[in-house]
């Protein structure tokens, strides 16, 4: 009796889940070791009117709170039963307007900080989306013929997968190399089709190409230049060797204009005494 109460209760707390308003809760178990289940929050793919999208909207199935844990093969095992399935994606977010990232290098991209995600799961008919919504679960995400690995196993493959391989890395920075200097030829191409090019308003565009090439010194003009360089250098040199006879220099020069004011003040005075001053 307390048994049955107890599946009665059960039942009616799954079906009062939870679940944003459109979406269908899907228990989910890591193990069947697992009591408390994980939900997946399910829909069929719609986008705005008007907006294009790359998942098709009648075979692509959207799923919200996907844990960590769950990687794209497992949910492909989960979902399996529902129909054929042609791609699962995951995301960190959904996209405003669903459009294929470009790939990232595994090398040079650190790896991202595992968390929630979204999924968009296409299958090949519009019945499995409809499958998948009346899915009762609880689904397993790690059984015995597709385990998916934990705790310090999980760690173990982490880093593992951390370790560059060398001839991988080699290609990669290759083909990247490879396509960089396509790319700058075909500047250089397109800068020099460019140029003495009048545009709209008449305008030309000169760039370094289109400078006179500035001929090389020879080496009797390199020769004069250094020589010259030295005798500036030692000039310098001897001027400034000891700082108290650069300072006794100052203070000779500060002497001798004194000394050609107090003169030029006498000689004013003395004109002003004969009377042959004239100022104005």
């Amino acid at each position: 009796m307390v048994s049955r109460k107890r599946k009665q209760e059960a039942g009616d707390h799954e079906e009062n889940i939870p679940s944003p308003p459109g979406y269908s809760a899907v228990p989910v178990n890591f193990s069947e070791k697992q009591q408390a289940p994980h939900y997946l929050y399910m829909r069929q793919h719609r986008v705005r009117q008007g907006t294009q999208s790359t998942w098709p909207p009648n075979r692509t199935l959207f799923i919200l709170n996907v844990p960590p844990y769950c990687t794209q093969e497992s949910l492909r095992q989960c979902l399996s039963s529902c129909g054929a399935i042609r791609t699962v994606a995951l995301q960190k977010k959904p996209d405003l307007a669903e459009s294929p990232e470009e790939p990232k290098s595994p090398f040079f991209h650190p790896k991202p900080v595992p968390s929630f995600q979204v999924a968009y799961v296409v299958f090949q008919k519009p019945s499995g989306v409809a499958a998948a919504l009346n899915l009762k679960g609880p689904l397993l995400v790690s059984t015995e013929s597709h385990p998916v690995k934990n705790g310090i196993y999980k760690w173990i493959s982490d880093y593992e997968d951390s370790l560059v391989d060398p001839e991988a890395l080699r290609i990669e920075v290759d083909t990247f190399m490879e396509a960089y200097d396509k790319k700058i030829a075909e500047e250089e191409t397109k800068a020099k089709e460019e140029e003495g090019v009048p545009d709209e308003e008449g305008w030309v565009k000169v760039t370094r190409r289109g400078r006179r090439p500035v001929l090389p010194r020879t080496e009797a003009a390199s020769l004069r230049v250094l020589e010259k360089e030295k005798r500036k250098r030692a000039r310098k040199e001897l001027l400034n060797f000891y700082a108290w006879q650069h300072r006794e220099t100052k203070m000779e020069h500060l002497a001798q204009l004194r000394k050609k004011f107090e003169e030029d003040k006498q000689r004013i005075e003395l004109m002003r005494a004969q009377r042959k001053f004239r100022p104005y």
